[in-house]
């Protein structure tokens, strides 16, 4: 592979791409702030419509549906992925599904309005849906615009685009701006701006250029995006890795998500991409998120919103370190330290909670464990599962692999969602004990079993895999995963 450069094609495409990724960001964290004055217009909507107040018990079960219901979609939308990327190209399925969050943008807009708890509800499930498709097009679209060498940095700006949309609708969410009782409907309604501005925008990105060669077999229009993109006329080695890929994927017949399971070749790649998504939300990052206000007010935080608005901005940070750290150290070294970073300030939060009646210094150990456990997550586990899916598997699987992942991580992000505030009511300080637990068994499994994919072709990676696959029937030596040390490019 030939080194090429960051150009201005390039960055704009993945920028706009990552818009996608910013309304997943903002769609997670905008529901918080305003908590409290939501609760309060479903007890008086439903008090007018039932014609006596709701029970607690409703009022508390609608608000998690309200919050919950959004995982729901994601499981759908993540899950529906395969469907519109092989028919329609990546691109343009981002392009059509701004159609969704336009959509449910106006429903949860125009529910107060309407005095409609079923709008915000509706609301919530179909933007779920357009958050689920997108956190599978995002990294499937950067990964296949983007050089070998540049991969893991740009794929990096997905978890960029989440993270920011995090913080945006924390800092909107702050009482003096949209989060009061007459605009939290345009807080929430607020999504359907970034869906204008990408649909206005994306006709000017290219299409996916191996969507092209290899789905489409339009290898001159692929070239010519190519060297638009990379900034150099030389590209004849990577469509010629592209050819020997179609070739390979001519050969197969299509993956389903069964066959993932069944085949030997898939089988270690997809328990891997599995287990890595498993590693970013049981990690007990979104229980931090979540209920970060709670949580900073436990330690004894005067305001604890503007405590939750500063671990948001460390988040940024720390996603954009991960940017350079990604080609220089490697995803595996990046994930391990990441996760080990993040079980030792689960194992300081649960101490310095216990302790911190007993000593007044305890909350201020306990908020920057808190803040240190926020940039270890951006450091690894944050970004890495997201893009390295879309790195382990060859064009034919990747569409089925990315839908697999996506909803296993969308799947346990709506469990943790769901029982957390059980197991913090039932376990109190010790519930991060739990979430340290977790760390160090996907610590151990990412040690043995996660190969390191820095500065190599997506073609390597799958005949890796293929070398263990056959080993493990007993046909052949194995190639070792481990052994995919990468390639020392230049410029990296």
């Amino acid at each position: 592979m030939g080194s090429y450069k960051v150009t201005p094609p390039l960055v704009f495409a993945v920028t706009i791409a990552a818009i996608s990724s910013f309304q997943y960001g903002y769609n997670t964290g905008v529901i918080n702030a305003p908590e409290m004055i939501i609760r309060e217009f479903l007890n008086t909507t439903l008090s007018q419509k039932l014609s006596e107040p709701p029970s607690p018990g409703l009022l508390t079960t609608l608000w998690s549906l309200s919050v919950a219901i959004f995982s729901v979609g994601g499981m759908i939308g993540s899950f529906s992925v395969g469907l519109f990327v092989n028919r329609f190209g990546r691109r343009n399925s981002m392009l059509m599904v701004n159609l969704l969050v336009v959509a449910g943008g106006s429903l949860m807009a125009f529910c107060k309005m309407a005095k409609s708890v079923e709008m915000l509800i509706l609301g919530r499930v179909v933007t779920g849906i357009f958050c689920g498709l997108c956190t599978g097009f995002v990294p499937m679209y950067i990964g296949e615009v983007s050089p070998t060498t540049l991969r893991g940095a740009f794929g990096t700006l997905n978890q960029l685009g989440i993270v920011i949309g995090i913080l945006v609708a924390q800092i909107f969410g702050l009482k003096f701006i949209l989060g009061t009782e007459d605009h939290w409907p345009l807080l929430l309604g607020f999504t359907i701006i970034p869906a204008i501005l990408q649909s206005i925008t994306l006709p000017f990105c290219p299409e996916s250029p191996r969507f092209l060669l290899i789905n489409r077999q339009e290898e001159e229009r692929a070239t010519k995006i190519l060297q638009w993109l990379w900034g150099s006329q030389d590209v004849s080695q990577d469509i010629q890795e592209m050819k020997d890929e179609s070739v390979r994927m001519s050969q197969e017949k299509k993956v389903t998500v069964l066959e993932l399971f069944r085949a030997r070749n898939y089988q270690q790649p997809i328990i891997i991409s599995i287990m890595l998504q498993l590693s970013q939300q049981l990690s007990g990052i979104n229980a931090v998120f979540y209920y970060s206000t709670g949580i900073f007010k436990d330690a004894g935080v005067q305001e604890p919103i503007y405590a939750t608005i500063g671990a948001g901005v460390v988040n940024t940070i720390f996603t954009v370190v991960s940017v350079f750290l990604v080609e220089r150290a490697g995803r595996r070294s990046l994930h391990m330290i990441g996760l080990g970073g993040m079980a030792f300030c689960s194992i300081l939060m649960t101490v310095s909670l216990l302790l911190k009646d007993t000593y007044s210094f305890m909350s201020y150990i306990c908020i920057g464990a808190i803040l240190i456990y926020v940039a270890f997550f951006e450091i690894g586990p944050g970004p890495i599962p997201w893009f390295i899916v879309a790195e382990l598997f060859s064009q034919g699987p990747r569409p089925a692999a990315v839908a697999v992942a996506g909803c296993s991580n969308w799947t346990s992000n709506f469990l943790v969602g769901l029982l957390f505030p059980l197991a913090a009511a039932s376990l109190g300080a010790y519930v991060f004990i739990v979430f340290a637990v977790f760390l160090i068994i996907f610590l151990i499994f990412t040690f043995f079993k996660v190969p390191e994919t820095r500065g190599r072709t997506f073609e390597d990676i799958t005949r890796a895999f293929e070398g263990r696959g056959a080993q493990e029937a007993g046909k052949t030596p194995a190639v070792e995963l481990n052994s995919l040390q990468p390639v020392k490019e230049p410029g990296v």
